[in-house]
């Protein structure tokens, strides 16, 4: 064996046997430590002391004797070490942590923290450590809007605050973003501890102390700033928020949603904002994104951007903006830094929402169910994040993307960071050292419960044994551990939606077949609630639903805690929302019974029946089902295009007022002035065809034009309709005639907004 490989191996052994005890450590901490340190070394203490019992004292020096001690050092002055970087070194007696700068001793703080094995009454470093580490990133950090639109931040006081911004510091957060009283959103919370702005002040304090950035997301709300009036009110009014603050480094303004200002206007505004608020904070930044923009307002905030603003500091990429990042930061003058906003909160709807997400989940779950998604979330921090070379602050409205948050900043660090490693120290930190890496591999697979068809996910229901093992030999602090309970709560929600699926999709087969008898086939749709499938776990959704409102506010249901919407987060109100078709079938047998005739009702029945056949020669996409579209022309893939500039996506509706096809909830869309195509090959060149499609979506009637093969219109831009129904319309000949198809749905190109203006839920190509 080569000496090399030998002393590698040695020294792996050597590591694999290490164990410093640290149980009675003695922290020592010079008394030249600026405010920031001092609370990085309060955080330390009070870590150790929360999940152990072990109140580690503080010395200013070395006592000289046997005890082990973890030594917080400053890196010498004039060192030019890269900022926040951090040292951590254990030796004989103990540990190092020396920071390039003061937030450097605060991540070395977290590293340890992370790295430690922390149990009742003992302290434990499982292996040495020799880490020189920086980060790749200068901004990582996240949006905490005090506001009654989230899921859980309403209800939480300084403490709080403070506890959740140390939890986003151990994982390399150096940023927080707030949210202004003025917002889309209701001035009041039931559940809000104090008003908005005297939080926002404490918030700001904490940041502050800790030595963490301060942004403001501050969307520009008034109907019109070409109004010197209106302009001369939002100066006053944001100064008065700007006075207040403690700390402010930046201000980012959204160019729509909320807010929809022309960007002459809206840029002419910002300058002098942001001399607004450099009287009260000098230096801080105003950063601008184009969301929600036109196309012509697009070229036309280019244009304004050619001339070079001075005060700008620079761009956002966000939700709603209608081109790339890596086609933003080619078009941005170079002087400006480009930081990214991405959607890491709500799962339909969103910049980047789940992938291919069952309907199910979808009609019972909405935009702010708990999310674990480390896998997709790396992959979209990968392909985007190097085009935005300043950093992100995350969009949140809610710590039920605390997982996300954590993989994030992680990565915000290091890139090249493993996941799953990530999710290990995430497990041991907050969770337990025991339990640290079943913890992380059961995120991985909650992740992997929404992967592909929840009917034939078999594994959801081991991932529910995997975590029920957990909470049969949890401790009692982790059972009332919320991280601890948000997983619970995925792993049974998910299995009892499972369940369900199970038992009402068969129940749906069975009423099938009994048609044309309406009652029989009624009757074989019912579902006894005192014997429903799941009811168990069920239940037991509703006491972890409770136990989250104790432990971290966590507003689960409209009537039993205030939360401001079932579809935000709220998913116990939506539980037994129909997954299947059949409330539309009882719709449907209802209105057959009163048709005046006995063939009138047989035709109905036969529509019924036969949906989803297209007819001899005919073809049918489902297109909201990843299983069923064979005709879509998916675009670049989730893997190159994460955004879904180049690629067909799985969207969503949600009605709670008219029974659907399960079918009508889902749809494929086209984002941002792209279209929707279907290719078909396999054609009768001497058949005529007609094609019957189905828009549901949105509620918003936005306009399509269909369009063969590029060169046939088949209608001209024409509104959805607001009743979601079928509509047909022929295909020429000539479309056809060499035995090939495409259509395409194209968009409105006036359209601006949300960017989701083209969403088609079925096709039929039907031979005439």
């Amino acid at each position: 064996m080569p000496a090399v490989t030998r002393a590698l191996l040695f020294l792996a052994a050597a590591a694999a046997c290490y164990a410093a005890d640290l149980t009675h450590a003695t922290v020592v901490a010079p008394a030249g430590l600026t405010g920031p340190e001092r609370k990085a070394v309060s955080l330390l203490v009070d870590a150790v002391r929360e999940r152990t019992r072990i109140a580690w004292p503080v010395m200013a020096a070395d006592s000289g004797s046997s005890v082990p001690v973890v030594r917080i050092a400053q890196a010498p002055a004039g060192s030019h070490l890269p900022a926040e970087g951090y040292r951590l070194r254990s030796f004989d007696g103990g540990v190092e942590i020396t920071g390039n700068d003061e937030r450097g001793v605060l991540f070395g703080v977290g590293g340890l923290l992370r790295a430690l094995e922390m149990r009742r009454d003992s302290v434990v470093l499982p292996r040495p450590l020799e880490i020189r580490t920086a980060p790749k990133y200068p901004l990582r950090g996240h949006q905490l809007g005090y506001r009654p639109k989230t899921n859980s931040y309403d209800g939480w006081d300084v403490p709080d605050w403070e506890r959740y911004l140390r939890d986003l510091a151990v994982f390399g957060a150096n940023a927080i973003e707030l949210i202004p009283p003025r917002s889309d959103d209701a001035p009041d919370s039931p559940h809000f501890p104090l008003p908005q702005m005297p939080m926002m002040v404490e918030m700001s304090r904490l940041a502050q102390e800790y030595g963490l950035q301060c942004w403001i997301w501050y969307p520009a709300m008034d109907p019109d700033y070409s109004n010197p009036a209106t302009v001369e009110a939002a100066i006053r009014e944001w100064g008065e928020v700007f006075r207040q603050l403690p700390r402010v480094d930046a201000v980012f303004v959204p160019g729509g949603d909320p807010g929809h200002t022309q960007p002459k206007y809206l840029m002419a505004l910002l300058e002098k904002q942001a001399a607004n608020l450099r009287k009260y904070h000098p230096g801080a930044g105003m950063w601008l994104s184009p969301q929600g923009f036109s196309s012509s307002w697009m070229g036309e905030f280019f244009g304004l951007m050619d001339r070079h603003p001075a005060w700008l500091t620079g761009i956002v990429f966000g939700p709603q903006v209608r081109i790339n990042l890596p086609e933003l930061r080619q078009r941005i003058p170079a002087q400006y830094p480009i930081r990214f906003y991405p959607d890491i909160t709500h799962s339909i709807n969103a910049e980047f929402p789940v992938i291919d997400w069952d309907v199910a989940y979808a009609q019972t779950e909405e935009r702010e169910v708990i999310n674990p998604l480390p896998v997709d979330e790396a992959r979209i921090f990968r392909v985007l994040q190097p085009y935005a070379g300043e950093g992100f602050i995350a969009y949140s409205e809610g710590c039920n993307d605390d997982v996300n948050k954590a993989v994030w900043s992680a990565l915000g660090w290091n890139p090249d960071v493993n996941v799953t490693e990530v999710l290990r120290d995430y497990g041991r930190y907050f969770i337990g050292a025991d339990i640290a890496d079943d913890f992380a591999q059961g995120l991985l697979a909650l992740e992997r419960n929404w992967r592909g068809p929840l009917l034939a996910n078999s594994a959801v229901d081991t991932t529910l044994a995997q975590f029920q093992d957990m909470e049969r030999y949890a401790s009692p602090q982790q059972k009332r551990n919320w991280r601890f309970q948000q997983a619970l709560y995925r792993a049974y929600y998910d299995a009892y939606l499972r369940a369900r699926l199970i038992d009402e999709t068969a129940r749906e087969r069975r009423a099938m077949e009994r048609l044309p008898d309406l009652a029989a086939a009624e009757s074989a749709l019912t579902v006894d609630p005192l014997a429903r499938a799941g009811a168990p776990l069920r239940a037991r959704l509703f006491e972890l639903g409770e136990a989250l409102f104790q432990s971290i506010h966590m507003q689960l249901s409209v009537p039993r805690y205030a939360a401001i919407d079932a579809g935000r987060g709220a998913n116990l109100d939506l539980i037994d929302r129909p997954i299947t078709n059949a409330d539309w079938l009882r719709k449907r047998f209802a209105e057959i019974r009163v048709l005046a005739s006995e063939p009138e009702r047989r035709r109905a029945i036969d529509e019924i029946v036969h949906w989803t056949d297209p007819g001899p020669g005919g073809f049918y996409d489902d297109l909201g089902d990843p299983m069923n579209r064979p005709h879509l022309v998916p675009g670049d893939g989730f893997e190159q295009d994460p955004a879904f500039f180049q690629t067909a996506r799985t969207g969503f509706a949600s009605r709670r007022d008219i029974p659907w096809r399960i079918s009508w909830y889902r749809h494929a869309e086209a984002l941002y002035g792209n279209s929707l195509r279907l290719r078909y090959t396999g054609l009768d060149p001497s058949a005529q065809y007609k094609v019957r499609y189905v828009e549901a979506g949105d509620a918003t009637p936005h306009a399509t034009r269909l369009v063969a093969n590029g060169k046939w219109e088949i209608h001209p831009l024409r509104k959805k309709d607001l009743e979601v129904k079928p509509v047909e319309f022929d295909i020429p000949g000539e479309a056809t005639a060499s035995g090939a198809l495409t259509l395409e749905w194209q968009p409105d190109p006036a359209e601006s907004g949300n960017g989701r203006w083209v969403q088609v839920s079925e096709v039929w190509m039907i031979r005439r």
